[in-house]
């Protein structure tokens, strides 16, 4: 692991203690709005759920779909990335439908740590660091594309969980609502959005582009704060157990599920297939407890699968980047 990277684990943990410190201390209000394990109050961590989840990764995810250069997108390379990670991501998701969780949200939930990864605030730094310009750009394409796929697909399938559950409803009304659901989700509108006005190829007004670059600019230092809020909220009894698999299977499965398709089925070899499986190899990011708090399920889970996760990444980034060197794939 490169100095960089190690700086920047560090910097994560620490904003993260910042934001348990803080609710610890009810530096961020004492409510009654909501009790958490051990009776503790949820409303900080509630109230920030909700504003990063309506206001600012819609206004992040909007301006990435605009500022989107679709006509430059390396399709084979993204392909190899999101075949298996899709894969993964139903295999991952119809597990979970078959051990019948106690909410209808919870399958899709956990879903979305298992397989999405911290892209921005931890990938783009590595990935500059150990691959340097050429390996940047393949890893932002891949970012950019990320939210799109993945969360395109998780929304579909937790709106359409949630339609099945309320129950007394034709397949029509219940396709019905997943789709106007989800086309109005918080995360899925934006996108939607952004893309529609890419294709007209007009640009965004400064005043706009500025105020969404504000917006977007705070999702990574309040999704941070909102772990360490969630983690005095909602402890961590009765969760950790579900975290260290949730943690190991997206250190460990993941890549090894990308290393296998992207090398032997697109013929993948050096640089190129080390973004992939570093990219894949990342520890949990912050969407799952966004999600989370969405749905209300598994907060506790998520926001302790986000720590040891990114704890444990210092040792499995080490370990994949030895793989591929042993293996003689990053000499292709």
């Amino acid at each position: 692991m490169t100095e960089t990277v190690a700086i920047r684990l560090a910097a994560i943990l620490a904003t993260v203690a910042l934001g348990w410190i803080a609710a610890r201390a009810g530096w961020l209000g004492r409510g009654a709005a909501g009790r958490g394990a051990a009776g503790r109050d949820t409303t900080a961590a509630d109230l920030l759920g909700k504003a990063a989840f309506h206001l600012f990764v819609p206004a992040l995810l909007f301006r990435t779909m605009v500022r989107l250069d679709l006509s430059t997108m390396p399709w084979r390379l993204l392909a190899a990335y999101f075949v298996p990670a899709v894969a993964f991501t139903l295999l991952v998701y119809a597990w979970q439908r078959r051990r019948r969780p106690a909410r209808a949200a919870e399958a899709a939930t956990r879903s979305v740590a298992i397989v999405y990864g911290n892209g921005v605030q931890l990938g783009i730094p590595m990935a500059a660091a150990l691959f340097g310009e050429a390996g940047l750009a393949l890893h932002v394409a891949l970012v950019s594309m990320h939210g799109l796929v993945l969360l395109t697909l998780l929304t579909v399938l937790v709106e359409s969980d949630l339609a099945r559950a309320s129950g007394g409803r034709t397949h029509w009304q219940t396709l019905r609502s997943t789709v106007r659901s989800t086309v109005l989700h918080p995360v899925m509108l934006p996108v939607l959005l952004g893309l529609a006005y890419q294709l007209t190829g007009l640009g965004l007004h400064p005043v706009l582009d500025q105020t969404l670059q504000g917006l977007g600019s705070a999702v990574v230092p309040l999704c941070l704060v909102l772990i360490g809020v969630s983690l005095a909220a909602y402890g961590v009894q009765g969760s950790l157990w579900g975290a260290v698999q949730v943690a190991l299977l997206k250190l460990l499965a993941l890549p090894a599920l990308v290393l296998l398709v992207a090398h032997q089925g697109f013929g993948l070899q050096g640089m190129p297939l080390a973004v992939l499986v570093m990219m894949a190899g990342l520890p949990v990011g912050s969407n799952a407890l966004i999600f989370a708090q969405r749905y209300q399920v598994l907060q506790a889970e998520s926001a302790s699968a986000i720590v040891i996760s990114t704890v444990a990444f210092a040792a499995t980034s080490t370990l994949w980047l030895a793989v591929l060197g042993a293996s003689g794939l990053l000499s292709g």
